[in-house]
């Protein structure tokens, strides 16, 4: 062993944070560091809402497929723009993007605040103002999916804060619904939402003090919209190992991910519990997503992914069928762990995978169907929900969707050998694995 090799064993054994100082390193970004702190606050004040919007409109109607018709609004124009959304994206400056996104919906969740606080708010304006909340989040998630790697220069970083944003995102998902349900039991949902306009304020003070590079910055495009629209999606569906993603993330997105629409009526009609009860169902939620997040952030490397994916997805079904079962607190609880752990590490580990291979050119457009598979097929997943639970009951509905989501891990499964070996000369030029590692690893190229 060399010399320095001992120094930094040493150095690693005295000090164990050094050991794992590589789980945060796209922190060292400074870009990267001040989105990460001002999303932070953010994104608690965004799950405040997701909460007191689904409590208010069951308070208000006590109808579950209200629930999933709120669900539908809010992410159908996510389905519609996200392609053209996508196509701008490779067009305009990202950040200034972000930046307009950022200010509409902080006065979004501000009219909303006003609305309810007056107490003059009806499912019509929560169905108005949600529609609006889907029309920013079309461009917002692919500009701030394809933002990233201009926060992150290092590529080989670029998992690392995927993973980082990933375990951002599901602390304040623990911490969001949690301070919801406090907040709702003792003042109402009208605070929730201003909170969590005023908490818009950080994001965008964060992207305000970026300094970004000319040279990343997205070029003019020297094509029209429909042909680089066309382009994106000639790429989209030729790539195998993009398409199988997308495809199996579509399913999940349609028959397992509007289960976060039903929770109310778990909470209240299941458990017999209320605002508190609905709170600690999702943190639960959070709590294993955060784990999966946490776990990803220590890798050192991508491979392995695509094997993570398959057993990801067949475990959030797995827990949405066990899910319907349960009668009693503790064990939702216990279950919407698993839940959290298998929707998140699918998640991130393929938004890593994409990002990966993904050219810079077309980053845009491709975030924009990852977007359209992740959020896109989410609303009508969340009128099938709703219309099973109306029909059937809220556990037989997500017994039937945890079902799908297993069957599609199994068929991913049949996929994996093809899109591994158009993966491996990719990742081999790339440097993350070398060509000497021959019969033995192949298996595990497009990891």
């Amino acid at each position: 062993m060399r010399s320095s090799d001992t120094t930094e064993t040493s150095a690693s054994a005295s000090n164990p944070l050094k050991r794992f100082s590589h789980a945060w390193r796209a922190l060292q970004h400074r870009n990267f560091r001040l989105y990460f702190t001002g999303q932070s606050v953010s994104l608690i004040g965004t799950w405040m809402t997701r909460v007191a919007t689904s409590w208010l409109v069951y308070r208000l109607t006590g109808s579950a497929l209200l629930l999933g018709l709120i669900g539908f609004a809010g992410q159908i124009p996510t389905f519609l723009l996200a392609p053209f959304a996508g196509v701008l994206v490779d067009r305009l400056n990202r950040r200034k993007l972000l930046v307009w996104t950022q200010s509409l919906a902080a006065v979004q969740s501000l009219a909303l605040a006003v609305l309810t606080l007056a107490k003059v708010i009806t499912i019509h304006e929560i169905l108005w103002l949600s529609v609006m909340q889907g029309l920013i989040n079309a461009f917002d998630m692919p500009g701030r999916q394809a933002f990233l790697v201009q926060m992150v220069e290092d590529k080989q970083d670029l998992g690392n804060a995927i993973a980082l944003n990933s375990s951002m995102v599901n602390l304040a998902r623990l911490i969001g619904p949690a301070l919801a349900g406090l907040v709702i039991g003792a003042v109402g949902e009208g605070y929730c939402f201003a909170i969590d306009g005023f908490s818009y304020l950080a994001v965008i003070a964060s992207l305000l003090m970026m300094l970004v590079k000319p040279g990343t910055q997205t070029k003019a495009a020297t094509t029209s919209m429909f042909e680089q629209l066309k382009e994106g999606w000639v790429y989209v569906s030729s790539f195998r190992p993009v398409r199988t993603i997308l495809l199996l993330f579509a399913l999940l997105s349609l028959m397992g991910m509007p289960f976060m629409v039903l929770m109310p009526i778990f909470a209240g009609s299941v458990l017999h519990g209320g605002p508190h009860t609905f709170g600690f169902l999702l943190g639960a939620s959070g709590i294993g997503a955060l784990v999966s997040a946490i776990s990803l952030a220590l890798r050192k490397t991508v491979r392995g992914l695509t094997s993570m994916i398959q057993v990801s997805a067949a475990m959030f079904g797995a827990g949405l069928m066990l899910f319907g079962f349960s009668r009693t607190l503790w064990l939702s609880l216990s279950l919407m762990l698993i839940v959290g752990f298998g929707m998140m590490q699918g998640m991130a580990a393929s938004n890593t995978i994409i990002q990966t291979l993904v050219p810079e050119d077309k980053r845009g457009r491709v975030m924009s169907y990852y977007t359209m598979a992740f959020v896109g097929m989410t609303p009508f997943g969340s009128l099938l929900a709703g219309a099973l639970a109306h029909k059937l009951g809220a556990p037989h509905a997500v017994m039937i969707t945890g079902a799908f989501c297993i069957a599609g891990a199994a068929w991913f499964s049949t996929q994996l050998k093809s899109i591994r070996k158009i993966m491996r000369p990719i990742y081999i030029e790339m440097g993350i694995i070398r060509s000497s590692m021959e019969p033995a690893l192949e298996d595990q190229a497009g990891h």
